[in-house]
């Protein structure tokens, strides 16, 4: 086996990029094979494909330095149904100039380094595009600071029309996730991701359901619970939804977005190894097989380091970053199979050719929402949300009884 430094410094897995490259590098080429058929699943009975990309995309990944992935899922062929694919995009980036730096620096500085790699999207044909959780600022709620509140927008704000333009000039839908300040109603602050469609218009926005209050994501400093519900919003290429970040650890969020009908979900993330590596792979890919639909995670990559060293509330010292936002942003898809994931270090584009036609297949094959037996959740969670309720537990009556 190969021996390369630990990572810790760089973010990488052992000196790899990510799981997958050492494996790849390290085992027998028939080993990797049966460990990715484990891994990763295989799509309609075989590995999953790689598709090309254009000259024009791999030149802006070179020269920008991003790491560039694509791949296939493919969908049984329909007698009565014409395929139904769609080119979907993810995007992980880190920040671009350090957080002591001028706000309107900071936020400018990132549309500039995020700009070339949309154009390498738009290029290579991508429909729906989605970027990370808060991706215009650093991810700063770790901090406590209030400052911070100066990178909220409203939602047809600075980054929207940024990316309005962009997603005229491609044809493509872009999932923006912002800091949005609501000033309509107090200026109230949400974590909120807004829908452009591929003409340029604001087709909607959803907010984020659930907000941790774990270690350093103190997010309720800053925002609430939202107040959109579940939305899935039709676009000319599918129909899409957003679970944004803290949302991936509440599994009736994931059902949610089924119940209205989503064929692809989205899920921007901001995370650091320590806390949520190990559940990263799972939670998503497991939406995915039991809602049939396909789910896109991304996550932002590097260390972001701040001015004012901040607590945890856990006694241990204080510190200036969250940790490393590992990247590893994926996709997976109902058939239980899923990409490999882009660099745990470096900026990236994910893309992946889906047949949706693939969602209803599965439903068929599994029968899960048919076998599902709502009434019985229904039931239960009404007699939950009342003040009387009671835990259905039978107990051994041994267990009670005294021993002679």
């Amino acid at each position: 086996m190969e021996e390369k430094n630990d990572g810790q410094v760089d973010g990488s897995v052992c000196g790899y990029d990510s799981l997958h490259h050492l494996l790849s590098a390290n085992l027998k080429p028939h080993l990797f094979q049966e460990v990715n058929r484990i891994l990763l699943g295989l799509n309609c009975g075989k590995a999953l494909e790689t598709i090309s990309v254009p000259e024009s995309a791999k030149g802006l990944s070179s020269q920008h330095d991003f790491d560039l992935q694509a791949f296939c899922f493919h969908a049984d062929k329909e007698l009565l149904r014409e395929p139904r694919i769609v080119r979907v995009g993810l995007i992980q980036n880190s920040i671009a100039v350090p957080t002591t730096a001028h706000f309107m620096d900071q936020k400018r500085a990132i549309f500039g380094k995020v700009k070339p790699i949309i154009d390498a999207a738009g290029v290579s044909g991508v429909n729906i595009l989605c970027l990370q959780e808060a991706w215009t600022m650093p991810f700063a709620f770790c901090t406590r600071e209030k400052r911070w509140c100066e990178f909220a927008e409203p939602v047809d704000g600075e980054s929207t029309q940024f990316l309005q333009d962009l997603a005229r000039k491609y044809n493509m839908v872009i999932i923006s996730p912002i800091l949005e300040r609501d000033v309509n109603h107090g200026e109230t602050l949400w974590n909120t991701a807004v829908i452009i469609g591929n003409h340029g218009n604001i087709i909607g926005k959803h907010r984020k359901n659930h907000i941790p209050r774990v270690g350093d994501f103190n997010e309720s400093t800053y925002y609430m619970e939202g107040n959109t519900g579940h939305p899935v919003f039709e676009t000319a290429y599918g129909k899409i939804a957003v679970n944004i970040c803290y949302g991936r650890h509440h599994p009736l969020n994931w059902l949610a977005f089924g119940l209205n009908g989503a064929e692809i979900v989205f899920n921007p993330s901001a995370t650091v190894g320590e806390l949520s590596e190990p559940m990263w792979p799972i939670e998503a890919r497991n939406a995915a097989i039991a809602h049939s639909y396909f789910v896109g995670s991304i996550n932002r990559v590097g260390t972001e380091v701040f001015p004012n060293p901040f607590t945890s509330g856990d006694g241990k010292p204080q510190h200036s970053d969250f940790g490393h936002f590992y990247g590893s942003s994926y996709f997976s898809s109902p058939d239980a199979s899923c990409t490999p994931s882009l660099s745990r270090h470096c900026d990236g584009l994910l893309m992946s050719d889906m047949d949706l036609n693939l969602c209803r297949q599965i439903k068929d094959k599994w029968g899960f929402r048919m076998t599902a037996r709502y009434e019985l959740y229904a039931d239960l969670l009404d007699r939950y949300l009342k003040p009387d309720f009671e835990p259905q537990v039978i107990s051994d009556p041994m267990l009670h009884k005294k021993t002679a």
